[in-house]
C-alpha cells in the first residue's frame, strides 16, 4: 500500500441500525450539546479529511435520515437489522467498492472520539502495512478500528460466533494497536447511566434530551 494512500480510499461505517433497548430512546437522536449523537458522530470523519461517511439504518430509520442528509452522509438500510450488529456490519461491508483500501467501523453510540485519533490511525494504517489498526488508551482496545478491504468478501461469508470481533480475533497477526491520547474511543452510551456520565464529563447539564424534546 505504501505511503500514497489517499483519503479518498477510506470509508466510514456508522452502525445506528439497532434498537437502542438499554438505553429506552433512540440513541442516534440523543443530543450531546448542539448536536445530536448521530450528528457528533458522522462529523468526526469529515473533521479528519474522510468524506465517504456511510449510516447503516434499521429501527426507525426514516427518524434518521434527514438528519444523515444534511450532514452530506450516504446511508445504507438493513432490513435484518434484528439479526444484531453484524448484520449491518455486513450491511455495510457489502457496499465497499474496489477502490477503497481499508474502512473504520464506529458504533453510533461510541460518540465522543477526536478527529485526530482517527486521522492518525488512517496513518499507522498506511505506513504499517498492517490490515486491521486498532485505537488503543491506556492498553484497552476502543473503536473504531481500521480494517483492510481485502477482507471483505471474508467478512461477508463470516458465520461463525463473536460477529466482527469473532472475526477479527483470527486475524491478530495481520494486526496493530495504535496507542491514542483519547479516552473516548471506550466511551459508549449504552445505557441513560452512561449518558448522564457523559454529560459530567463535558459539565453539562445532566438528563436524557432527544432531538425531538
Amino acid at each position: 500500500m505504501g505511503l500514497k494512500l489517499k483519503k479518498t480510499e477510506i470509508t466510514a461505517l456508522v452502525l445506528a441500525a439497532g434498537h437502542s433497548s438499554r438505553m429506552g430512546d433512540l440513541k442516534p437522536l440523543l443530543k450531546i450539546g448542539a448536536k445530536t449523537v448521530l450528528e457528533g458522530v458522522i462529523s468526526i470523519f469529515p473533521e479528519a479529511g474522510i468524506t465517504d461517511v456511510r449510516v447503516i439504518v434499521g429501527y426507525r430509520h426514516r427518524e434518521l435520515l434527514p438528519q444523515i442528509e444534511e450532514c452530506g452522509a450516504r446511508w445504507i438500510k438493513n432490513d435484518q437489522w434484528e439479526l444484531g450488529m453484524f448484520s449491518s456490519v455486513k450491511a455495510g461491508v457489502a457496499t465497499i467498492e474496489d477502490s477503497i483500501k481499508g474502512f473504520l467501523v464506529m458504533p453510533v453510540d461510541i460518540a465522543m472520539v477526536k478527529p485526530a485519533t482517527i486521522g492518525r490511525l488512517v496513518d499507522v494504517f498506511d505506513r504499517s502495512r498492517k490490515l486491521v489498526c486498532y485505537p488503543t488508551f491506556r492498553g484497552k482496545r476502543g473503536h473504531p478500528p481500521v480494517i483492510s478491504a481485502q477482507y471483505r468478501n471474508e467478512i461477508l461469508q463470516w458465520g461463525n460466533p463473536g460477529g466482527l470481533g469473532g472475526f477479527l480475533r483470527q486475524k491478530q497477526a495481520d494486526s496493530i494497536d495504535v496507542d491514542v491520547e483519547d479516552e473516548g474511543i471506550l466511551l459508549d452510551i449504552d445505557t441513560p447511566e452512561d449518558y448522564r456520565n457523559l454529560f459530567e464529563r463535558l459539565g453539562l447539564k445532566k438528563g436524557i434530551e432527544t432531538s425531538g424534546n
